[in-house]
């Protein structure tokens, strides 16, 4: 095997057994329950409800949750490497619940383009002109609310489950993903852009 393939085959290892390691600690730290949070275990399922309104996951297999006081303890059944990466991720999303139900979750997208911007149509329906023919028209899934700011040029889209709030802003940006060179388009507010060199800018 070439030199380069086994250095590149000893890295892809190395971050894997490290993110293992990582996902591993992370699993036993307990996530604290919050007042007014109210936390249930049945049938291999977990149920975390909150002021903002009610979650619920099923457990992995070699995965047990436990609750004790005030605080939520996730245990593995075994040293095997996909348990231990199961044991870290299933303490995140847990805890990602709790936060979820208690303060909730924002994703903010920016709009840039002349011309281009969002509007609300009632609770459930963003209007996105993004230089089509004709406005587009996105119904948010059941759970997600949004806001428009900024005349328009700004869209936080809100939700009590992390990974929905999160798909849902991906889908919008897939509906007019920024163009390489000027950057026109929808963008996570804050993200940075590689934009390429105009025709004008390549020839210099």
């Amino acid at each position: 095997m070439h030199k380069r393939a086994v250095w590149e085959l000893e890295e892809n290892l190395y971050a894997q057994s490290y993110e293992v390691v990582v996902m591993s600690r992370i699993g036993r730290k307990p996530v604290a329950i919050p007042n007014g949070v109210k936390v249930e275990l049945r049938d291999g399922f977990i149920e975390v409800a909150g002021p903002k309104g009610k979650l619920s996951r099923s457990l992995p297999s070699g995965i047990r949750v436990r609750i004790e006081g005030n605080e939520i303890f996730v245990e593995r059944e075994s040293e095997e490497k996909k348990i231990k990466a199961l044991h870290g991720l299933t303490r995140a999303l847990i805890s990602n619940m709790v936060t979820g139900v208690t303060e909730g979750f924002t994703k903010s997208l920016d709009i840039v383009g002349v011309g281009y911007r969002a509007e609300l149509l009632g609770k459930d329906t963003l209007k996105l002109s993004l230089g089509y023919s004709k406005p587009v028209e996105f119904s948010l899934p059941q759970g997600i609310s949004a806001t428009v700011e900024e005349r328009g040029t700004r869209v936080l889209i809100h939700g009590i489950d992390k990974e929905l709030v999160g798909e849902t802003a991906a889908r919008i940006r897939r509906l007019r993903p920024p163009d390489s060179y000027k950057g026109k388009g929808i963008r996570y507010t804050g993200e940075i852009l590689k934009l390429k060199p105009g025709k004008a800018g390549a020839k210099k």
